[in-house]
């Protein structure tokens, strides 16, 4: 009994099943690259543009900051977090960078050109301007407890928390931590540090107190 075994045209049923194989392992690792770049860029990471003076000298304008939108899934932002929120404006939304000031439930009062959160005088480890613009918290703002307090470094020129175009900030409408400068890289929270800031909180002051120190 003969065989008519056609070795070549095997041969060709076998290269182009491999061809086939190796097409669809680089279809499916192209496609699971741009769904990865999309979960990224829609769940874990994004990119934005400082977009005005609020944050000098921590920030300057057109600073791109990489924001970290995984950071506060389980906590909320700790105080003198810089954030990333969104603005609903008359057009567009639009994002805001920001440092935290006022926590949930806290009051927040402007007396001075210092800050007190719950009539004790807030010591911020960074370097930044009085805020003799008292606006909004001249006479205390009582934080819902889904609420936070923004300022920006720059408090002579900054719009935030203390009018009331921005206001206290949701934790609804915090899109993420910002973390990373990417212009000139550095890490956002560790920017414009004062050399020996001991503890983020100091001990209580009284207002009395905090008037002192700043005549001194």
């Amino acid at each position: 009994m003969e065989f008519d075994y056609d070795f070549e045209r095997a041969e060709r049923r076998e290269k182009i099943k491999k061809f086939c194989i190796r097409s669809l392992v680089m279809i499916f690792a192209v496609a699971a690259a741009i769904a990865l770049a999309w979960a990224i860029t829609r769940y874990a990471l994004e990119k934005t543009d400082m977009a005005d003076d609020s944050m000098e000298p921590t920030l300057s304008f057109n600073d791109t900051i990489l924001i970290n939108k995984l950071a506060y899934i389980r906590k909320g932002p700790k105080r003198f977090d810089v954030i990333v929120f969104e603005i609903s404006g008359k057009e567009h939304d639009f994002y805001a960078i920001r440092r935290v000031i006022g926590l949930p439930g806290e009051k927040v009062q402007i007396k001075d050109g210092n800050v007190y959160i719950n009539d004790e005088l807030l010591d911020v480890p960074f370097n930044v301007d009085e805020a003799f613009i008292e606006g909004l918290a001249a006479d205390g703002l009582e934080l819902d407890e889904d609420e936070y307090f923004v300022l920006g470094d720059n408090r002579a020129d900054s719009q935030d928390s203390r009018f009331a175009d921005i206001g206290n900030v949701v934790k609804e409408q915090i899109v993420g931590k910002a973390w990373l400068r990417l212009n000139k890289f550095g890490f956002v929270n560790s920017m414009n540090k004062k050399e020996d800031n001991g503890p983020e909180e100091t001990e209580a002051k009284s207002p009395e107190e905090g008037k002192d120190k700043t005549k001194d």
